[in-house]
């Protein structure tokens, strides 16, 4: 007699339905955790932006360190907490701003503790829990053969503003690997970047001059470039609010004008009526009707996917 004739039918129902091959067991999230590849380009028509993985160099780095595919599904996590348990050896790395990686036997004894940036072997009952980062928001964990998901206009990423892709993880949730794995990795870790701290200062973001700086002026740009700034709580996948002490004002003869909606990238530097920039991330919306004074370059669109609230910021505008 096999266990699913002994399930009732309400327990058969309640069941999770396992994938193929099953990998990852995920035990808890974190504030949010969720599935990211490189994203959907080329759909902005549709209304659809690119999406995927907030930080791009993070990605690329967890997933080039297990060996897979350019492109290959991983897990975003903020702010640690994300803890998941091998079903089966898998082999995964973790990538991201600086914090401990915990992993724990199937007896529940610590077994070892890894830096972020180091790859390693999971065996079956094992657990990693990614800790709270000394500095920086979100990590990538990938595991060897990427992580199989409904493609959704050919990309596994979860667009929190249009709802398109995988649903936020949830404890309980078991991934399986999507066979996205090509040679063996040349190393086993990354040169780890320079811990920031206080003393060091604002981050400092790097932008160009976007396609209405002509609305602000050099009184515009100087106020963007001097000002420092404050990442505000109201701050998601979709765009950063930075708050100051002084608004970026429009030039005399531009402050009762407006603009039709226009296309928007990531890392447009958006100035709405309260004069304090709201700068997009991988999630924002195709158009807009507020003037972009400047836009990120990719490297600080990156670095702004992981300032926290509350962090300063200043702006380094590129000639």
């Amino acid at each position: 007699m096999t266990n699913e004739s002994v399930m009732s039918g309400q327990e058969r129902r309640d069941a999770p339905a396992l994938p193929i091959s099953p990998a990852l067991w995920i035990e808890a999230t974190g504030p949010l955790a969720l599935l990211q590849d490189a994203g959907r380009p080329g759909s902005a028509q549709l209304g659809v932006p690119a999406s995927g993985a907030a930080d791009r160099s993070a990605y690329a780095a967890a997933n080039r360190l297990v060996g897979n595919r350019a492109g290959a599904a991983c897990i975003e996590t903020v702010f640690g907490g994300l803890v998941v348990r091998a079903l089966r050896a898998v082999f995964v790395a973790v990538a991201g701003p600086p914090a401990e990686l915990v992993v724990t036997g199937a007896d529940g004894r610590t077994r070892v503790v890894h830096p972020v940036g180091y790859s390693f072997l999971l065996d079956a009952g094992e657990t990693v829990t990614v800790g709270v980062p000394e500095r920086g928001l979100r990590h990538y964990l990938a595991m060897r053969g990427g992580i199989e998901a409904e493609r959704v206009l050919g990309s596994r990423a979860s667009d929190v503003l249009s709802g398109l892709g995988p649903v936020p993880l949830e404890a309980g949730a078991v991934l399986a690997t999507a066979g996205e794995q090509e040679g063996w990795p040349a190393a086993d870790h990354l040169v780890p970047a320079p811990v920031r701290s206080e003393a060091d200062g604002p981050i400092v973001l790097d932008v160009s001059a976007g396609p209405r700086a002509d609305w602000f002026g050099e009184p515009g740009l100087r106020s963007l470039r001097d000002t420092i700034w404050t990442v505000s709580p109201e701050s998601n996948r979709v765009g950063v609010r930075l708050t100051g002490e002084h608004p970026i004002v429009r030039l005399p003869g531009r402050r009762d004008d407006e603009l039709p909606s226009e296309g928007m990238v990531a890392g447009a530097v958006q100035v709405p009526p309260s004069g304090f920039p709201v700068l997009f991330l991988r999630d924002h919306p195709v158009t807009g009707g507020y003037p972009v004074i400047a836009v990120l370059t990719e490297a600080s669109v990156d670095a702004l996917a992981q300032l926290r609230p509350g962090e300063p910021v200043r702006m380094r505008i590129r000639l």
